[in-house]
């Protein structure tokens, strides 16, 4: 059981690093635009901050342009890089031939279990099902983290992402993930519960 953060923000990432409790990054385009940044120097910077496993997005409209470009981030990252492919024909056949190599990979954009048995059939390191994504589509996210449990064998994980709130941690946890992404302010909402603020209150006082 692992909990990653789902962010491109270095210095939100950073204040949380101390807790202990993280064990890698997950990025995207999207995330690195929003956070103003440059997806080298941000990389770049998450690794000098000891971060050992950082998801990074490549992009390209063919396995070789996926592929290539991935090596170009194994190149410059080495081991810290975790190749994030689409769930595509392309990116599959990428993922076959990064896995093939031993590059870490994570499949990305997963909406039902035959694609995230596809993905394991490629190698994939990981396998991320987009939960919110899902149930803002009147789609049910948790049932497809425990189909795609029930039906995964070998050794891929089960990365849940898209989480908006920290029950969706909790439940994706006990259906079968393998780690949970999610942003610093899901991050931060984990530790809270009304009756643990009134409990410490409470003893403070006694």
């Amino acid at each position: 059981m692992k909990l990653f953060l789902d962010s491109a923000d270095v210095n939100e990432i950073k204040k949380r690093l101390s807790s202990g409790l993280i064990a890698g990054i997950t990025t995207n385009p999207t995330l690195i635009r929003k956070s103003g940044g440059n997806p080298q120097h941000v990389y770049q910077e998450l690794i000098d901050l000891g971060i050992n496993d950082i998801s990074m997005e490549v992009i390209g409209d063919s396995e070789e342009e996926l592929f290539s470009n991935a090596m170009g981030h194994v190149k410059t990252y080495g081991d810290k890089a975790t190749i994030k492919l689409p769930c595509s024909v392309d990116g599959l056949k990428a993922c076959k031939r990064l896995s093939d190599i031993n590059v870490r990979t994570n499949v990305t954009l997963i909406f039902s279990a035959s694609q995230a048995i596809l993905a394991s059939l490629a190698g994939a390191t990981y396998i991320s099902p987009f939960i919110g994504r899902m149930d803002d589509n009147s789609l049910d996210g948790m049932k497809l983290i425990n189909d795609i449990s029930n039906a995964l064998t070998g050794d891929t994980k089960i990365l849940a992402a898209s989480i908006r709130d920290p029950q969706s941690v909790g439940a994706a946890f006990s259906l079968g993930a393998h780690i949970c992404t999610v942003p610093v302010s899901v991050f931060d909402k984990m530790y809270k519960h009304v009756l643990t603020d009134k409990g410490i209150e409470q003893f403070n006082l006694d």
